[in-house]
């Protein structure tokens, strides 16, 4: 709904390590919330200006475990409705270097 804020950080020691994904989001209902990285960088317009979710190898939709996945797909923070929501996760799909770095994205 647009209230969701935080701050995310993204980590990667060599273009071969996994990125560390950390931080904290405020404003998310109690629940499951999908995590993910947009194609653009374009934030004016929400998720709308963002793009569909990261996919330079034009795969299916899948969960960060998952061969045939989105490039941009993280997964799933689980919210307690009433307190800031942590977020930690390491991926070793995504990159900061390269061709498919997700730096500039949303």
């Amino acid at each position: 709904n647009g209230d969701a804020k935080g701050t995310v950080f993204f980590e990667q020691e060599t273009s071969e390590a996994p990125v560390k994904v950390t931080g904290e989001v405020l404003g998310l209902t109690k629940g499951l919330h999908g995590f993910h990285v947009h194609e653009f960088g374009d934030n004016t317009n929400g998720c709308m200006s963002s793009g569909p979710h990261f996919n330079p190898g034009n795969k299916e939709h899948g969960a960060p475990t998952d061969e045939n996945r989105h490039l941009g797909d993280l997964g799933n923070i689980q919210a307690a409705g009433d307190s800031p929501t942590a977020v930690s996760i390491t991926d070793s799909k995504i990159t900061l270097f390269g061709a498919n770095s997700i730096i500039g994205r949303t």
